[in-house]
């Protein structure tokens, strides 16, 4: 009988697979992807990405690539995008939003007024 993999060492088998085989071209479009929501743990490795772009501009506008100049700025827009969304969401996690709901506390000290009755 073979063992089911789990979702999470299959899904990270999947990433090393499609990241390992593809060349800078598939990651520039994922980075420019407006669907693709990055994992807060990878926000280094997609600060790493954009300080690259930024290197690979330079070195197209030393060399006078100017095409690649503009496809790498498209991704680099992409890239900082990606990152802006990451620190949005962090800062949306911390902080709370008060309801003006009562707590449980505030509800067990309630007491009721119980009438008499009338003889």
């Amino acid at each position: 009988m073979i063992p089911l993999a789990s979702p999470i060492r299959f899904q990270r088998a999947a990433d090393q697979r499609l990241w390992g085989r593809t060349g800078p071209k598939f990651r520039e479009a994922c980075v420019r992807c407006s669907l693709l929501r990055p994992d807060p743990a990878q926000r280094a490795r997609l600060a790493d990405i954009r300080d690259n772009l930024i290197a690979r501009i330079s070195e197209a506008e030393r060399e006078g690539w100017l095409g690649e100049v503009e496809g790498l700025r498209v991704s680099l827009a992409g890239a900082d995008d990606k990152l802006a969304q990451l620190d949005a969401e962090q800062t949306r996690r911390g902080t709370a939003t008060d309801l003006g709901m009562p707590t449980f506390a505030q509800i067990t000290m309630r007491t009721s007024e119980v009438k008499e009755p009338a003889p």
